[in-house]
């Protein structure tokens, strides 16, 4: 048994208007195409569906058996195919990012505002999580997109690059550092350093280490939020580190960033998805709006053989 949609609206159009000739101009058909239809259904069930005259066309008893349930089922179809269009278009969806904290409040909220304004009815959720958590979220399928640092390849993950960012010191303002025309990393090395626990300064260590044949980092105080490192800043309790993207939230603490060079440590970001697994029209679209955005205020650095000061770091 074969039978299509064609065969199915045919039968409902015949139906509901009663006419040949008016299903056959609602369906933008030939009534003779019309009436092949029907025949078609009609040989594949096996069964007559409308007792015929030369006045009227009425439904057969097995016709108006099927009839509601046929209905029903291309009502069903019509919402599935319109809930499809309207993703497509972006009328609707959902995105789910998972993003460091000191990323969140920083870089994506204006981010996340432009796409709004372009496509109002997709809703956005962000989750703000520590940034070891960003990649398991997205591996639990928790969230469509992570944002992060660059991590060890893994073979469930898409790594897409988002930027690379020196390393910049944050000073209090006023401090006698800021005031040098070029601020080197071992000018750091008499300075009270503050950083953050966990990957940050174990990563910072080996990229400095690697540069210039240094010691590791043995930083004075680290907390866990940057937040806290940026108030202890202000008050004069010594220097952080930081991506310039939080630029907006050191300017709330009065602070000063000064890029660090010689060497220039370099941090690479990527935005992360499943592999394997197709985004979703809105978390497709909001990956291409974020790049976009990103590309613009972050052009990208110059590599490693064009400045053989730089360091590239994970």
């Amino acid at each position: 048994m074969s039978i299509t949609l064609r065969q199915l609206r045919a039968f409902i159009a015949v139906t509901q208007t009663g006419s040949f000739t008016q299903a056959a101009q609602k369906l933008f058909v030939t009534q003779s195409a019309l009436s092949g239809l029907i025949k078609e259904l009609e040989l594949a069930l096996g069964v007559r569906l409308f007792d015929r005259s030369t006045r009227q066309i009425q439904l057969s008893e097995v016709g108006r058996g099927i009839y509601p349930m046929i209905e029903q089922m291309l009502h069903d179809l019509d919402g599935v195919l319109n809930e499809v269009s309207n993703l497509k278009a972006l009328k609707k969806g959902l995105v789910r990012i998972a993003a460091p904290q000191l990323m969140s409040c920083t870089l994506l909220p204006d981010l996340i505002a432009s796409f709004r304004a372009q496509h109002p009815d997709v809703e956005i959720r962000l989750f703000d999580c520590a940034v070891e958590s960003v990649t398991a979220r997205v591996l639990a399928g928790e969230v469509d997109l992570g944002l992060g640092p660059e991590r060890e390849p893994h073979a469930d993950l898409d790594a897409t690059p988002l930027f690379e960012l020196p390393f910049h010191a944050v000073l209090p303002a006023g401090h006698p550092l800021a005031q040098r025309p070029v601020l080197r990393w071992d000018d750091l090395s008499e300075q009270p350093v503050i950083t953050l626990q966990g990957q940050f300064t174990e990563r910072l260590s080996i990229d400095l280490h690697a540069a210039i044949r240094r010691q590791d980092i043995h930083p004075a105080m680290t907390v866990t939020f940057m937040s806290t490192a940026l108030s202890l800043v202000a008050c004069g309790l010594g220097i952080t580190l930081c991506m310039p993207y939080a630029a907006s939230l050191v300017k709330l603490y009065n602070a000063e960033m000064r890029l660090l060079q010689e060497p220039q440590v370099l941090r690479r970001f990527h935005v992360f998805s499943r592999a394997g697994r197709s985004l979703s029209p809105a978390a497709e679209q909001f990956r291409s709006h974020l790049l976009a955005a990103i590309a613009l205020r972050y052009p990208p650095q110059p590599s490693a053989n064009e400045n053989g000061a730089n360091q590239q770091g994970g």
